[in-house]
């Protein structure tokens, strides 16, 4: 009985949940930041840096502006981090099936997905700066941008599948080797989306510096920003870990621990990809992103589909 309570409390709070997650979110950063260092011809920062700035953050005291909604304004940096953990346990990290899994589940890790950028939304209104709101306005108009192709990217699996579970996904390609070729196309679309959903470069047009100052992390300091920054970390290891999951389902006969560091090496792969993306590119304004969504990644991930479903009809 004891055991039954203690295990979920563990599997949140360490493995594979809010500490695993914190070290995992740290060491994808560090690769960002040294590849893209790399590809610029910089030496980069060492491999402790982000922890160091998460401490230095942390130790920093809080301001928060006099209009702000107080209550709200602090939240919102924890429930953006609480979703994206929740989000995680739906995901398997070794074999074929997630700790937690039922058949829909895909859906849910989207919707969980979403409500950090609704969280950066509601703090940046709620903050009263102009900067802020103007960075929140961006979130809301970038997130129905790129929500649609994701989404549809998303789908052609999962419809070759049989299965909204993204366990069923992964079990159903670990088990047809190969057929994972024929959703390349939804790979490209969900990892350039994926810098969307980070407000990554390209995308990062909610808090450009050079614009808004900070946009929706304008008025954030501290450990509330500390939070945040973390947030992002780890949201960029979880997506990494969804596309790593549904797209590239390599190494999930091998025995567990084997299982684990083919887990561990995709995701550096997908977050090596985004890094080398957000390199080469140059930020995009919001009615070019907009319109890069709408008439190249949609068609894209809706001839995705359309192809999924002709071979579920082949193979059927």
């Amino acid at each position: 009985m004891l055991g039954a309570v203690l295990f979920p409390i563990f599997n949140i709070l360490v493995f594979p949940g809010f500490l695993f997650l914190s070290v995992m979110g740290l060491i994808a950063e560090y690769v960002d930041r040294k590849l893209c260092a790399k590809l610029q011809n910089r030496v980069g920062p060492p491999f402790y840096q982000p922890f160091a700035d998460f401490v230095k953050l942390s130790a920093k005291q809080e301001i928060i502006p006099h209009d702000a909604e107080g209550p709200i304004f602090r939240a919102m940096p924890f429930l953006a981090l609480a979703a994206t953990i929740c989000a995680f346990l739906y995901l398997p990290i070794w074999g074929r099936s997630a700790l937690f899994s039922f058949e829909g589940d895909l859906i849910v890790v989207l919707y969980l997905l979403t409500i950090p950028t609704l969280s950066y939304f509601l703090g940046g209104v709620y903050s009263t700066s102009l900067f802020a709101t103007v960075g929140a306005v961006r979130t809301v108009t970038q997130l129905f941008a790129y929500e649609v192709p994701l989404f549809l990217a998303l789908l052609s699996p999962a419809l070759l599948a049989g299965s909204w579970s993204v366990s069923g996904i992964a079990a159903y390609f670990g088990s047809h080797p190969w057929r994972w070729c024929f959703c390349l196309l939804g790979f490209a679309v969900a990892v350039v989306t994926a810098l969307g959903k980070l407000e990554k470069v390209p995308f990062d047009i909610p808090d450009a510096e050079t614009e808004i100052v900070g946009g929706i992390f304008t008025e954030y300091s501290g450990r509330l920003l500390a939070f945040i920054r973390m947030t992002l970390d780890v949201e960029s290891v979880v997506i990494a870990s969804l596309l790593a999951a549904v797209f590239l389902p390599f190494g999930l006969g091998l025995p567990p621990l084997l299982g684990f560091l083919a887990y561990l090496l995709k995701v550096l792969l997908v977050v090596a990809l985004l890094s080398l993306l957000r390199t080469i590119m140059a930020r995009l304004r919001i009615d070019q992103m907009m319109d890069f969504c709408w008439k190249c990644l949609a068609p894209l991930a809706f001839l995705q589909l359309v192809a999924c479903l002709v071979l579920k009809g082949v193979l059927a």
